[in-house]
């Protein structure tokens, strides 16, 4: 079996929902050191915490959104002048 293209909008989707997931995880680990850090100094850092958790999987879905368009465009020139990717599979 052969790999002569990729759908572009497909991989879009995968890469924005994966990217996603990774700026679901980044942000949490923001949010609770933030809350930490909060607690610990006595300063108002949850809002940022607060934040992160919210902006980090919207800005890493659409960044993953662009990497994924821009993979997909280069994989498919690059299939076109090689002739694809040869996958065994049963």
């Amino acid at each position: 079996m052969v790999i002569r293209g990729i759908g572009l909008w497909s991989i879009t989707k995968l890469f924005g929902v994966m990217y996603g997931l990774i700026g679901a995880l980044i942000g949490a680990f923001m949010s609770l050191l933030s809350l930490l850090g909060a607690a610990a100094s006595g300063m108002s850092e949850a809002m940022f915490g607060a934040a992160a958790i919210v902006v980090a999987p919207i800005v890493y879905g659409l960044i993953g959104a662009l990497v994924g368009i821009i993979s997909g465009l280069f994989f498919n020139l690059a299939a076109a002048i090689t002739g694809g990717v040869e996958v065994d599979a049963e």
